[in-house]
């Protein structure tokens, strides 16, 4: 589903939109976090110090409810730009695992192919032994320029034959990297996915603190 998701030509071309915009909201994230970082040193440092002047309660009160909405907008904040590198890895991932997925299904055609190929030459290679040893169609005697004929043929088979057992070793061998490659991603995405459902019932769980 992912891979033809991604395969659809409008996502290439809103490539670059989402890198733009990508890197736009981590600025942003970024500045709100330092911002909601400076909010909770400053209205810290305060609370200590009206605490210890024993200022008036409604003063202290306030002081305090500045200090909270600054935590509370620290932990929005980081877990938003976390959050958000989270799934922009999460995408990166998926984009990947579609390329490789297209790329297995082309190599185990190739694979198909080759083998196709090279049962036919095998078959080409036993009819012209048995034409050659005479037990081919009617066991008729071959003349000499026949023979040299069919015997370049073979030659020529057992060539094309050794040309496409390579190709294919190779291509199986191409197909068994891209199958671990495959493996390792979707073991990096199910890790993410956890590490994201273990953030987000973190932050419900301050939230609904954060209420109480």
């Amino acid at each position: 589903r992912w891979q033809k998701i991604f395969m659809i030509p409008l996502w290439s071309k809103m490539a670059v939109f989402w890198n733009k915009m990508f890197l736009t909201i981590i600025v942003l994230l970024i500045v709100l976090f330092l911002d909601a970082v400076r909010e909770v040193r400053k209205y810290s440092s305060v609370h200590v110090n009206e605490k210890a002047a024993n200022v008036n309660s409604s003063a202290f009160d306030h002081i305090q409810m500045k200090l909270f909405r600054s935590q509370r907008n620290l932990y929005l904040s980081g877990f938003s730009l976390f959050l958000w590198l989270v799934l922009r890895r999460t995408v990166t991932l998926l984009t990947q695992l579609a390329k490789e997925m297209a790329s297995h299904a082309a190599l185990e055609t190739q694979v198909n192919d080759a083998t196709e190929a090279a049962k036919k030459y095998m078959a080409e290679n036993e009819r012209l032994q048995e034409a050659l040893s005479g037990k081919g169609s009617g066991k008729k005697v071959l003349t000499e320029p026949s023979e040299e004929k069919l015997k370049e043929e073979v030659e020529h088979l057992k060539a094309e034959l050794q040309k496409t057992s390579n190709a294919f070793h190779k291509a199986k061998t191409e197909v068994a990297a891209v199958k671990k490659q495959s493996e390792g991603l979707r073991r990096e995405y199910d890790h993410l996915m956890k590490e994201y459902e273990q953030l987000q019932q973190s932050l419900n769980k301050a939230e609904d603190k954060k209420d109480l």
